[in-house]
């Protein structure tokens, strides 16, 4: 081999344009299949959660509340058809025509919309900015979240705050299920063990957030000088790896959990005890 082979080519001249492809991508695999999928999941999601929202009856079965319905925050909670009993706040009084659930689901629903990962997921499937990874997006131009409405994204950080307070009350819903209908303790239904593994996965979604990880361990110029707060840290970042998927889980869980306290309030399925 001479020197002069082991002389690598020169480099192509710039020419500062793109290559002229005239198709979106020249993928050949399946990419849209994952934005596909999460346009399925997300839009059936919305259409029931809306249903399951605006219907207002058969969201409690003693001591089952449905998560949607939690906290009632109005009085008329244990007045709707198929809730009589059902424990409210009473926030709003019997003048209160709109079903309580419309705004308690604006806290999750504000949480999981401004979330880094669902970002990502409904961008993808819902406006095609972009679709998939070396795809071509039909948007002309891009200004990021910078203008309005996407600014609002922002708001995020407080949002967590919020839905870690529901997060409590969930749990306190999930401690409740243990009793029986005459509201002795140490009972357990199918029921109990829905709204508790639904409590659990809403702890490991908001746990696992980005912006939890940035409140526990951010702002700090050293971690050896703040060794609690680097455990804390070292444990969100650990489960931040799989936030992605708690966040489908916990999402689907959710409206199964409020599933199965209707179809038992309505009277379609028998709730099974265990003790």
């Amino acid at each position: 081999m001479t020197v002069e082979s082991r002389v690598p080519a020169p480099a192509p001249a710039r020419t500062g344009r793109r290559a002229a492809i005239g198709v979106a991508t020249l993928r050949t695999d399946r990419w849209w299949a994952q934005p596909a999928f999460t346009f399925g999941v997300l839009m059936s999601f919305i259409i029931y959660s809306t249903w399951a929202a605006f219907v207002d009856r058969d969201y409690f079965w003693e001591p089952y509340l449905s998560p949607f319905y939690s906290p009632c925050i109005a009085t008329r909670c244990g007045m709707v058809p198929g809730s009589a009993g059902a424990p409210h706040v009473g926030i709003f009084g019997s003048w209160w025509i709109i079903s309580p659930a419309v705004i308690i689901l604006i806290v999750p629903l504000g949480f999981r919309l401004t979330c880094y990962y669902y970002r990502k997921a409904y961008y993808r499937a819902f406006w095609l900015a972009p679709p998939a990874c070396a795809v071509a997006e039909p948007h002309a131009r891009y200004t990021g979240e910078t203008r309005f409405p996407l600014i609002l994204q922002n708001v995020h950080r407080y949002f967590f705050y919020l839905g870690f307070l529901l997060n409590i009350i969930l749990s306190y819903d999930a401690v409740i299920a243990f009793r029986d209908h005459s509201g002795r303790w140490g009972h357990a239904g199918l029921g109990t063990l829905v709204l508790v593994l639904n409590a659990l996965l809403l702890w490991g979604y908001t746990l696992s957030c980005h912006s939890c990880r940035n409140i526990v361990g951010g702002r700090l110029n050293h971690f050896s000088k703040h060794p609690l707060r680097y455990r804390f840290w070292t444990l969100v970042s650990r489960m931040n790896r799989y936030h992605g998927q708690i966040a489908w889980v916990s999402l689907v869980w959710v409206a199964l959990a409020d599933l199965y306290v209707r179809l038992v309030a309505a009277g379609w399925i028998t709730d099974v005890r265990f003790f």
